[in-house]
C-alpha cells in the first residue's frame, strides 16, 4: 500500500510539473507539447509500475524450430515485383547526431564514400528501384528535434529525384531528475542550457510518433501495406525483394505482421538483442533486461546464436490496429545520464524491436550478414571507404575480389575517433582485399597507396609518431616505437 501512495504521489506532482512546464508554451507549440506530455506520462506511469529486471530468466526458451527462418528457405521473387515495391514504403531512423564520430549535425549527412552522406546513398537505393521497375517506393524519415531541421533544408537536394521523401518528427520528452523523479526543464523552450532537458526517447517511439502524424494512414490510403524499417546508418540495409515477396505473398489468414532480420552472432556482437520465446510468444531480449547473474550466459555465442539487425518488415495496418487498441507493449529501457553540470538524470526509452510480441504470425529470417554493416566508429568508415565494397546504386557489395567473405577487424585508436582526424589521417585508404585484422594505436599516418594483408597491428608509443611511407606493403607486421618520415 505504502509503495502505491508513494507511486500516486510521484505521479500527481510530475503531472503538475508538466502543467507549468506546458504553461510556457506558445502557438503551435502547445498542442505538439501536450501529445509529446501525454505519451511521457504513460510512459512514466509504467516505468513506476516495473520493478527490477522484465524477465524471468526461468521461462525463457529457444524460439521454436520455425518461428525463425533460414533466409535460404524464404528466397524467391515474385511474379511481378514492381505490384509487390508499391505496397511498400521504406523508414529510415534518422533521429541520431554524428557526436561519437566527432561530427556536428544528423549523422545521416557525414559523408561515407566517394562524397556521399548516408542519407545520399538511401535516396539512390530506392531511386533505382523506382526506375528499374518503374514504381513508386516513398522514403520516410523518422527525425527527432536534434536532427529535423538540419534534415529538411538538405532536402531540397532531391526534388527531381525519383523518390518522394517524407518527414515526421519523433516525441521529445523531458529528462528526469534521478532524485526527485521531476522533470529536469524548466521550460519548453530548446536554448541554452534548456536543450539538456529534452531527449528522443529511443526508436520505439515510431508507432505512436508515426500514427499520430497522420502518415500512417496517408501510406495506407496509398496501397501501401508493409514498411521496412532500419537505421540509416546500417549500409546493408537494402529493400530486398525476396523477404518483401514472402511477406506480400502470403493467404489472407496467415499474413504475417512483424519480420525482423536476425544474423548469427560472432565474438564482436555480444551486446546484441536476441530472440527468445516467452509466454508463447517471439520476443526481443535485450541486454538491459538480462538480470547481472546471467548477463554472461546472455553474451554467450552458444545458447543465443542470432541477433537482432534492426532491419525490420511491419504491417501498416497492424500497426494501426495496436495503436487504436493500444495494445502496444513495450519493454521500458532506463537509460541513466549525466548532464554536463553533474547532474544525474534518467531518460525513459523504448526500442521498436521490442514490439515483435504484439503483431500476429511474428517471424524471424535469419540473413545473411551483409544486410548489417552498421558505421558506428571511424573503424567501420575505414572499412566501407575502402577496396574492400564497391558502390552501385547506391548499395554497397563485397568486393569479389576479396577471396573469404568475412569482414576485417578493425580497431582505431583514439587518435583516429573523429571524423575530421581520421581523414587527415589517411592520405588514401589503403587495400585492405587481404586484410584479417588492423589495429592502430597512438600518433599514427599512412601515405598514398599503403596494402595492408593478414594481420597488421602499428603501435606508436607516448609522444612518438609512426608515419607509414606510401608504397609500403605490410603483411603480418607488427610496427612500434617511432617511424617518423621527414621530408628532405
Amino acid at each position: 500500500l505504502f509503495q502505491e501512495v508513494m507511486r500516486q504521489q510521484l505521479e500527481s506532482s510530475m503531472h503538475v510539473e508538466l502543467e507549468n512546464l506546458l504553461s510556457t508554451a506558445k502557438g503551435a507549440d502547445i498542442e505538439v507539447c501536450r501529445k509529446d506530455f501525454e505519451g511521457f506520462e504513460k510512459l512514466f506511469h509504467r516505468f513506476l509500475q516495473v520493478k527490477g529486471p522484465s524477465v524471468e530468466w526461468t521461462k525463457i526458451n529457444r524460439p521454436p524450430e520455425d518461428s525463425i527462418q533460414p533466409y535460404e528457405k524464404i528466397r524467391g521473387l515474385p511474379t511481378s515485383v514492381s505490384e509487390s515495391l508499391n505496397k511498400l514504403a521504406v523508414v529510415k531512423l534518422n533521429g541520431g547526431l554524428g557526436t561519437s564520430m566527432g561530427c556536428k549535425g544528423p549523422k545521416s549527412l557525414i559523408s561515407v564514400r566517394s562524397e556521399n552522406t548516408f542519407l545520399d546513398l538511401t535516396v539512390q537505393q530506392i531511386e533505382h528501384l523506382n526506375k528499374k521497375y518503374n514504381t513508386d517506393v516513398p522514403l520516410v524519415l523518422m527525425n527527432s528535434f536534434n536532427t529535423d531541421e538540419d534534415t529538411k533544408k538538405i532536402l531540397q537536394k532531391y526534388t527531381h529525384h525519383r523518390v518522394k521523401i517524407h518527414t515526421f518528427n519523433q516525441s521529445r520528452y523531458p529528462r528526469i531528475n534521478k532524485e526527485s523523479l521531476l522533470p529536469v526543464p524548466e521550460d519548453v523552450g530548446m536554448v541554452g542550457e534548456g536543450s539538456d532537458g529534452w531527449y528522443p526517447p529511443g526508436h520505439g517511439d515510431i508507432y505512436a510518433s508515426f500514427y499520430a502524424s497522420g502518415l500512417l494512414e496517408q501510406l495506407l490510403a496509398e496501397g501501401k501495406e508493409y514498411i521496412f524499417v532500419s537505421n540509416i546508418d546500417n549500409l546493408g540495409a537494402t529493400v530486398d525483394l525476396h523477404i518483401l515477396n514472402h511477406l506480400v505473398s502470403q493467404p489472407n489468414g496467415k499474413r504475417c505482421e512483424f519480420v525482423m532480420e536476425v544474423t548469427d552472432k560472432t565474438r564482436a556482437d555480444v551486446k546484441g538483442g536476441t530472440l527468445i520465446q516467452y509466454d508463447g510468444k517471439l520476443r526481443l531480449l535485450e541486454i538491459a533486461q538480462v538480470p547481472k547473474a546471467h548477463v554472461d550466459e546472455f553474451k554467450s555465442v552458444s545458447k543465443f546464436k542470432i541477433f537482432n539487425t534492426n532491419n525490420l518488415w511491419i504491417s501498416l495496418a497492424a500497426i494501426k490496429r495496436l495503436q487504436e487498441k493500444n495494445e502496444m507493449d513495450m519493454e521500458i529501457i532506463v537509460n541513466p545520464k549525466t548532464l554536463n553540470g553533474g547532474l544525474n538524470v534518467i531518460q525513459l526509452e523504448t526500442a521498436v524491436g521490442a514490439a515483435i510480441k504484439c503483431f500476429d504470425n511474428a517471424l524471424g529470417i535469419n540473413v545473411p550478414r551483409s544486410r548489417f554493416l552498421p558505421v558506428k566508429t571511424t573503424s567501420d568508415l575505414l572499412l566501407v571507404m575502402s577496396n574492400l565494397y564497391r558502390l552501385e546504386a547506391g548499395s554497397l557489395t563485397m568486393s569479389e575480389k576479396r577471396e573469404f567473405p568475412t569482414t576485417p577487424h578493425v580497431k582505431l585508436g583514439s587518435s583516429f575517433t573523429k571524423v575530421q582526424e581520421y581523414l587527415t589521417r589517411f592520405e588514401s585508404i589503403p587495400d585492405m582485399l587481404e586484410l584479417d585484422h588492423l589495429t592502430v594505436s597512438g600518433d599514427v599516418t599512412f601515405g598514398k597507396n599503403v596494402s595492408l594483408k593478414g594481420t597488421v597491428i602499428i603501435i606508436a608509443n607516448h609522444g612518438d609518431r609512426i608515419d607509414i611511407p606510401a608504397g609500403s606493403m605490410l603483411e603480418n607486421k607488427i610496427v612500434s616505437g617511432n617511424l617518423r618520415i621527414l621530408d628532405h
